[in-house]
């Protein structure tokens, strides 16, 4: 069994809670994902590592409650424990291969949206422990969803912005793009974007736009983790890959963003608040 240590809301239907899973700690990477199970007849859902403690034997997950599944995750409290936790599973950040000497010459900038600022943390805070400090987007609708803000910048230069201009640049992460760009000067030679598929579309689209290699995170796809169901298929330039297995992160300028749209929206028209039509018929 694995134990939940802590548990703290981060924002509305937002939650962050911190396992004991001491060979999962000692084996992750910035980039990969644990699969989790509430109980032996909870459906297997795929987290993106937050954050990890070697020493303590901890690994940190967000979840966003949407569905029944997700709402049951939240709903768990320290002292609960999950009934299955495997994990790392995908591949690292590529970030994570090279040099402190190659990454000294690199200025690294991640785009966040929505609950994708938790994944982009540990990649953050690696580079912090390397000797880089990357520039940080973080975009979210109004200020009462930003989360890991402070935690981020502890570890790295953080721009703030919301649709609503609520807190900090008044736009999309688009647009905040194209201001440290053109009107600040700054120069990016790495991106990396992870949050709604919507928003990593035209992030992509605005550094391609610029000439900067990009990297996004495909991990809504994932569904089982081990590239078996084929839920998260994508067309990476021109070839089909598998999000769980070969990715989460793949060339952001060579995604078929909108076929991995319409692959989200197949699940649409699943029940995802009656608990009755959500339940596993397995064993009779």
């Amino acid at each position: 069994m694995f134990t939940i240590q802590s548990k703290r809301e981060l924002a509305p239907r937002i939650t962050e809670m911190k396992v004991l899973a001491p060979r999962v700690a000692h084996s992750a990477m910035p980039g990969q994902f644990v699969i989790v199970r509430t109980d032996e007849l909870g459906e297997r859902i795929p987290l993106t590592i937050c954050d990890y403690d070697r020493e303590a034997g901890t690994v940190t997950i967000v979840t966003q409650a949407i569905g029944i599944s997700s709402q049951k995750i939240c709903d768990m409290n320290a002292g609960d424990s999950f009934a299955d936790f495997a994990g790392p599973l995908g591949l690292p950040s590529d970030l994570t291969e090279l040099s402190d000497e190659e990454l000294s010459r690199l200025n690294i900038l991640f785009v966040a949206g929505g609950v994708g600022t938790a994944p982009v943390y540990p990649q953050a805070k690696w580079l912090a422990q390397h000797g880089v400090k990357a520039d940080v987007i973080i975009g979210a609708k109004t200020k009462s969803l930003f989360t890991y803000v402070e935690e981020m910048r502890q570890v790295a230069n953080v721009h703030l912005c919301t649709d609503d201009g609520s807190e900090g640049f008044h736009g999309m992460v688009t647009a905040l793009m194209e201001h440290l760009i053109e009107n600040e000067g700054r120069r990016f030679d790495r991106c990396v974007v992870i949050g709604p598929m919507i928003m990593m579309k035209f992030a992509s689209l605005t550094t391609k736009k610029y000439g900067i290699p990009t990297m996004a995170s495909l991990n809504a796809l994932m569904v089982d983790g081990t590239g078996m169901c084929g839920a998260c298929r994508v067309t990476v330039g021109g070839k089909t890959r598998f999000t769980c297995v070969e990715g989460p992160e793949f060339d952001a300028h060579q995604i078929d963003f909108d076929e991995a749209m319409r692959r989200q929206n197949m699940y649409k028209g699943v029940p995802k608040t009656d608990p009755e039509k959500h339940k596993c018929n397995c064993h009779g």
